[in-house]
C-alpha cells in the first residue's frame, strides 16, 4: 500500500485530489496539509511513501517545505518522495524543486491515470521529469560549470561513473546492463554517493552532476 500525503491550500482542488487518491487501489491517503508547516508536521508524524505538494502555500512555500521534509528524513526508514503538483510551468520553479530533493513535478491539468502512475513510480525511488523539460532546464540554469568540490574526491571511480549515468537520467536497471553488475550493487552505489556527498535525493544528484560538469547538456 502506497501511502500519500495531500498538500494544497485550495480546498477544493486538495479535496478532489485526495478522492481520487482513496478511490484508487493500493493508495491511502495519510492525511491532508494546508500549507508547508502544516506538510512538515504531517510528514515527520506519519511518514508517508509521497508528499503531493504545491508550490505556492501561504507562510512556508512548496519548495521551501520539500527541502525540510527531506532534510528530516528518518535516516533508519526509507524517506518519504516528494511530487510537486503545481498549475505553473516555470523553469524556475521546476528547478527549485529539483534542487531542494523533489522527485518529481506535474502540472494540475495532468489526466487522472497519469497522477495514479507518477504517485506509483515517484514512492518506488525513480524520478519523474519530462526529458525536454530537464534538457531546458539544465540550459537555462547550468549554463556553466562550478569547479568540482572536495567531497567529489571522496567517491571511488565506478561512483563518478555511476552518478554520471544518474545525471545523464539512467534508472538502476538501465545503469546495471550498462556496467555488467546487479541492479541492487547499483542501488548500493547510488547509496554511498548520496551519502558522501551529503545529497537527500536521486534528484539532487543530477543536479549535482551537471553543476560539477559531470554531465554537460550537449551529451545528456
Amino acid at each position: 500500500m502506497t501511502t500519500v500525503l495531500v498538500v494544497d491550500d485550495q480546498i477544493l482542488i486538495r479535496a478532489g485530489v485526495a478522492a481520487l487518491l482513496r478511490a484508487a487501489p493500493g493508495i491511502e491517503v495519510a492525511g491532508e496539509a494546508e500549507n508547508g508547516e502544516q506538510a512538515v508536521a504531517l510528514t515527520a508524524a506519519t511518514r508517508p511513501d509521497v508528499v503531493l505538494m504545491d508550490i505556492n502555500l501561504p507562510g512556508v512555500n512548496g519548495i521551501e517545505a520539500t527541502r525540510r521534509i527531506l532534510a528530516d528524513a528518518d535516516p533508519d526508514g526509507t524517506p518519504s518522495r516528494v511530487l510537486i503538483l503545481t498549475m505553473y510551468d516555470l523553469d524556475e520553479y521546476v528547478y527549485d524543486a529539483l534542487r531542494a530533493g523533489a522527485s518529481g513535478f506535474l502540472l494540475k491539468d495532468t489526466p487522472p491515470e497519469r497522477l495514479l502512475t507518477a504517485v506509483h513510480t515517484v514512492a518506488t525511488g525513480d524520478m519523474l521529469f519530462a526529458p525536454s523539460v530537464t534538457r531546458r532546464l539544465i540550459e537555462a540554469y547550468v549554463s556553466r560549470s562550478i569547479p568540482a568540490p572536495a567531497a567529489l574526491a571522496e567517491l571511488t571511480e565506478r561512483e563518478v561513473l555511476v552518478l554520471r549515468m544518474v545525471g545523464r537520467g539512467m534508472a538502476n536497471a538501465e545503469i546495471a546492463v550498462a556496467l555488467g553488475i546487479a541492479e541492487a550493487t547499483v542501488k548500493t552505489h547510488v547509496n554511498r554517493v548520496l551519502t558522501k556527498l551529503r545529497l537527500n535525493s536521486r534528484a539532487q544528484a543530477v543536479v549535482y552532476a551537471y553543476e560539477t560538469g559531470l554531465v554537460s547538456p550537449s551529451v545528456s
